[in-house]
């Protein structure tokens, strides 16, 4: 009886449904250090409709089998193309903070990248109201981006890093 009690409360203090994910790339580095953070609920939920014989909480335990299935569920979710090639992400740390699990992963990508396209699906399958939100910083370009269900991916045109050059008198 308390757990039907439960879950209509837990429900009144959750109603958001969002998502953040900064991507930054060090300048000349050829790697994009990515920190992704959702509720833990929804990822719950959301790694079962990706696979439905998926079980983190179950696999939590064996912290290998736990970090292979959130790196293949992350990178089927979120796909980041650097001038139209995909880049496949390296889970780094999962950690579950304050009912929100935090992943820091690294993708190997180019020093000076053009052009990046993002395809954000995490949770567009569960909630009309999904947010998922996108901070990018790299090279000196700086952009944020609001995904939805129903506007899901983003290709953002890079600027090029330019030179500073002294004006002599």
């Amino acid at each position: 009886m308390l757990k039907i009690l439960v879950i209509p409360i837990l429900l009144i203090f959750h109603p958001v449904h969002v998502t953040v994910i900064t991507i930054d790339q060090a300048q000349d580095s050829d790697s994009l250090k990515v920190f992704f953070r959702m509720y833990y609920d929804d990822f719950l939920r959301d790694c079962r409709l990706f696979n439905p014989e998926s079980n983190p909480e179950k696999n939590s335990a064996d912290k290998s089998l736990f970090n292979e299935e959130i790196n293949k569920y992350f990178n089927s979710r979120v796909r980041i193309y650097i001038n139209n090639k995909l880049l496949p992400g390296k889970l780094v740390t999962a950690d579950i903070i304050n009912d929100e699990i935090c992943l820091n992963l690294v993708y190997m990508s180019d020093r000076n990248p053009k052009k990046i396209k993002i395809l954000n699906q995490v949770s567009i399958g569960l909630y009309n109201d999904q947010t998922n939100m996108i901070f990018i910083n790299i090279n000196k370009n700086k952009e944020a981006m609001r995904l939805t269900p129903d506007h899901f991916k983003e290709v953002i045109r890079l600027k090029k890093e330019e030179a500073c050059t002294p004006t002599l008198p």
